[in-house]
């Protein structure tokens, strides 16, 4: 495929299906035909009624025999093979050299997505503003990114030039030598320092939230949970409400925000695991800014640290509570 033409266009795309071909299933051959896009967005696409079978909308669980024409008939940008290009977005870049760039990223932007549907990421941004980038990292729709930020938090976010950057960096995040900190404003009175570290796993029912298992000598946890580790630091309390400073050695999903619901003090404006609470400052996000990294340069070996100020929305409540960084 050529190009990606224009969502106005209407240039048909279609696949035969190879003679003497045995049956095979509708999401299986759109994957073959199109191997970049995930089995989820194949089976989403497929649910929107886009791919079609001879004259009729495919449905899932269809089944393709030899001979049989697969056809697109959507929007061309759910076809694209890499993060589309958003020229209109604009971006603060805090630091740059020729072996990486660290972004500070706003609140309510996705780090990446996983089809041409996500308009609006950093990941568009760079696919933007720094081309070749969609030629490193560890798939086409991260570019050289290191490391992701849920969609409401905001703060630093580590990208790689070039792919031995990025495989030097990324083995430093293996090994938890890069130190990643947050500010996080949260339910309740800390009055001390603490660390967690039950191991996270998604919770049951409910995949897109994680949840904490409990871990008991000589038992092992379930088949798929990852190793967390989250250092809390407590700053400054106000109203019933206490500033933290949050250290990660890892990088698990919603670590930070799964660890503090555990721990009885969920971040404010968290929709997801604050508990039903309330709001109480309308910030529609989560009280959580990355502001700190810190990590060797990949090639000179010498220590960087790169810092980015509290927003002004969760600067405005640190006022109204009275609280200094």
């Amino acid at each position: 495929m050529r190009g990606m033409p224009s969502d106005q266009e209407s240039k048909a795309l279609q696949w035969i299906v190879p003679s003497g071909q045995r049956a095979i299933r509708l999401d299986a051959f759109v994957r073959r035909c199109l191997p970049y896009l995930s089995s989820r967005e194949a089976q989403r696409a497929i649910g929107e009624r886009v791919f079609w079978v001879n004259d009729r909308p495919g449905k899932k669980g269809d089944k393709l025999f030899g001979g049989e024409v697969l056809s697109f008939k959507g929007p061309q940008h759910l076809l694209a093979p890499a993060p589309l290009p958003a020229w209109h977005l604009e971006l603060p870049v805090v630091y740059e050299d020729e072996s990486l760039l660290v972004v500070d990223k706003p609140a309510g932007m996705a780090t990446h997505g996983f089809s041409g549907r996500e308009r609006n990421s950093l990941a568009n941004f760079l696919a933007a503003t720094r081309p070749s980038l969609c030629h490193v990292g560890k798939s086409r729709w991260e570019p050289g990114l290191l490391h992701r930020l849920d969609r409401d938090t905001s703060g630093l976010v580590l990208v790689a030039k070039d792919q031995d950057s990025f495989e030097d960096l990324r083995s430093q995040f293996r090994r938890g030598e890069i130190k990643k900190k947050y500010w996080a404003l949260v339910w309740g009175k800390v009055k001390r320092e603490e660390v967690l570290a039950s191991p996270l796993a998604h919770a049951p029912g409910e995949r897109k939230k994680m949840t904490t298992v409990k871990t008991e000598e000589g038992k092992k946890t379930r088949a798929r949970s990852w190793r967390a580790l989250t250092r809390l630091k407590a700053l400054s309390s106000s109203r019933g409400l206490t500033l933290l400073e949050v250290g990660i050695d890892t990088g698990v999903t919603h670590q930070i925000r799964a660890h503090l619901e555990a721990f009885g003090h969920p971040l404010v404006g968290d929709p997801l695991y604050g508990k039903h609470r309330p709001d109480p400052f309308g910030l529609g996000r989560q009280f959580l800014h990355a502001f700190y990294l810190g990590f060797r340069h990949p090639k000179s070996g010498l220590e960087v640290a790169v810092t980015s100020p509290l927003p002004e929305a969760l600067r405005k409540v640190l006022e109204r509570l009275k609280i200094r960084l």
